[in-house]
């Protein structure tokens, strides 16, 4: 199988494959650099409140786009406005955007960095 036809597979609801992350944790799909893909990232984020008491703020380091599993996030982008994303939800940021977010229940969010 050549670099750029390879295939990973992922759940989102097995805990034992969860790594730390910034805040809450990750369970990788694609990491970094896999497939011959350097600017190329996805997985799954879980996190709580109670990993994220406060809204935080985040300059969004490559174009991402995220989908809520579930849970609830608040989203406030510099500049555009406030989403309240939910279960289905979903949004996409370009590099360089400045936002602050605020965990409103647990969630598992599904994001590609690209």
């Amino acid at each position: 199988m050549s670099e750029t036809s390879a295939f990973t597979t992922a759940s989102a609801l097995d805990p034992n494959k969860n790594e730390p992350f910034e805040l809450g944790s990750v369970q990788w799909v694609r990491r970094f650099g896999e497939g011959g893909r350097s600017a190329l990232a996805c997985g799954y984020w879980h996190v709580t409140p109670a990993e994220a008491p406060e809204p935080f703020d985040l300059v969004i380091h490559a174009d991402e786009t995220i989908s809520i599993v579930e849970g609830h996030l608040r989203i406030e982008v510099e500049g555009g406005g406030t989403y309240d994303l939910t279960a289905g939800g979903a949004a996409s940021f370009n590099k360089g955007a400045r936002t602050r977010w605020a965990v409103l229940a647990p969630t598992v969010e599904f994001f590609v960095y690209s």
